[in-house]
């Protein structure tokens, strides 16, 4: 059961993942995503829908355009295949938890219209994830056109979870975890405006929504593990000469990795760091 749910939302990752390919590179030149239909950026050429077959077309083709030859970047078939593997491991959180030692996102009240719900959630957070990481680390941006309509999207999808599975104080958790951050991320930027962006607040505000949902100990691993592994990272490049005190470093995609984090292992982590000091 556990492969072919991995396959169906695996294959279904990889058509997202082509799609996404186009917003990361569209939303940051202010270009609709709707048209014109995808085309070769160095000659024009549109790309054939047999040409536009996730990963395998990029093989097939030899990594360049069909018409022109110019290289295309191993970037296209790498998000597709990552979307892919990142679709297939939510719906294997959310229909199977327990098999894997991830945190639970459903409780013995909980029917499969819960899951179904919380599936579509949490796989609509995985693609925004995807392309907002991408983006960020291509212009040091958030952009708005993704990030506002998430927070109605999320608002919508996890009450209807939650009523679903009459389990209202998912709702007020939700509220006052997304509240939580968004208070925290905006208080950083108003003390440091050059360390902490806006959208970084925007971005705060959307994963509180989704780890309050989930509970108190997915919400303050996702928060303090994109503290955490930034921090590395910049440690890290400060280490090996890669980065200055004052380079910028982009902080959503380690604002979106805690998330996961916490996603799927917050339970865990909450409770190996109590037994650690004998509080649990």
């Amino acid at each position: 059961m556990a492969s072919t749910i991995a396959a169906v939302f695996g294959i279904l990752g990889a058509l997202i993942g082509s799609f996404l390919n186009v917003v990361i590179y569209r939303i940051p030149a202010g270009r609709s995503i709707v048209s014109p239909s995808s085309s070769c950026t160095s000659c024009g050429a549109h790309i054939r829908p047999f040409d536009n077959i996730p990963v395998l077309s990029w093989f097939v083709l030899r990594g360049e355009c069909r018409d022109c030859r110019a290289p295309i970047s191993p970037r296209y078939p790498m998000v597709e295949l990552g979307t892919a593997v990142f679709f297939a491991v939510v719906a294997l959180w959310a229909f199977s938890p327990a098999d894997f030692g991830w945190a639970a996102v459903t409780t013995e009240t909980n029917t499969l219209a819960t899951q179904l719900i919380v599936l579509v959630a949490f796989l609509y957070l995985a693609a925004i994830s995807v392309a907002l990481a991408m983006i960020d680390l291509d212009t040091h941006t958030l952009p708005n056109r993704i990030l506002l309509p998430a927070y109605p999207v999320a608002a919508v999808l996890l009450a209807a979870a939650a009523l679903v599975a009459s389990e209202p104080e998912r709702l007020l958790t939700a509220v006052i975890g997304g509240a939580a951050l968004f208070g925290l991320y905006l208080a950083l930027a108003l003390i440091s405006p050059g360390g902490m962006g806006l959208g970084d607040v925007k971005l705060a505000g959307v994963l509180g929504l989704y780890l309050g949902y989930l509970g108190w100990a997915p919400l303050l691993v996702g928060a303090f593990g994109a503290f955490l592994l930034g921090g590395v990272f910049g440690l890290v490049l400060l280490a090996t000469h890669k980065a200055k005190r004052r380079s910028s470093i982009p902080f959503g995609p380690w604002m979106l990795l805690g998330a996961w984090l916490g996603t799927f292992f917050g339970d865990q982590v909450a409770l190996g760091y109590l037994t650690l000091y004998n509080l649990a």
